[in-house]
């Protein structure tokens, strides 16, 4: 019975509930002279009552908010939780610092995952018959890249992007190619993608030839 369902949700919403605000350092502001962004503080004043415990309503009937338990995270790179309204301030009396990300959490980020990055693009060159090798150097590059970019995890895309989109938009008019393989000179800019052929036995042969 979809009545019992929904009253079931709302039950355990109410009381066991937890509601993760992301990115809330993009409603934080720095205070000037004339006062702090008029536009953030209007939405931190907004959650507040939600936060501190009202009923809000939804599209499955009113919720109580007295006992959700609320998480909020943020980069905080150009503000700071200080600069969040007292009154919010006060309802997050938790505060835990992570750690950034290190070479070796972004090589794991890129290969272990069951959806991983290195994984789909090796699955994209399989449907051409070719295999992608990216060496462990050539990782750890890429690492170095999204470390220095300051872009976290998400960087990694666009940066891997850039080092086999001209690959991708070569490979299907090239005959014979068994392998391909990225290395670290080749993320850094210094070499080519090594194409290696099946009727090659040795790894002759760069992306130019």
């Amino acid at each position: 019975d979809m009545d019992d369902v929904v009253n079931e949700a709302l039950d355990r919403t109410e009381n066991h509930g937890i509601l993760f605000i992301d990115e809330i350092d993009k409603i934080a502001g720095e205070r000037s002279q004339s006062g702090p962004d008029v536009s953030r503080e209007g939405v931190q004043r907004d959650l507040l009552p939600i936060v501190e415990g009202s009923t809000v309503q939804t599209r499955y009937g009113y919720v109580r908010t007295d006992h959700i338990l609320f998480i909020a995270a943020g980069a905080f790179h150009v503000s700071k939780p200080s600069d969040l309204i007292p009154e919010l301030q006060g309802r997050f009396p938790i505060r835990v610092e992570l750690t950034p990300l290190t070479e070796a959490d972004f090589v794991r980020i890129m290969t272990e995952p069951e959806n991983a990055i290195v994984k789909q693009y090796q699955r994209l060159f399989e449907m051409e018959d070719v295999k992608l090798t990216i060496t462990l150097d050539a990782l750890k590059a890429i690492s170095r890249k999204a470390i220095e970019r300051k872009t976290g995890a998400r960087g990694l895309r666009s940066i891997m992007e850039g080092i086999l989109l001209d690959t991708m938009f070569d490979l299907p008019s090239l005959e014979g190619v068994e392998e391909v393989v990225i290395s670290r000179e080749v993320v850094e800019g210094t070499a080519r993608p090594l194409y290696i052929y099946a009727d090659r036995a040795d790894r002759t042969g760069e992306a130019s030839a």
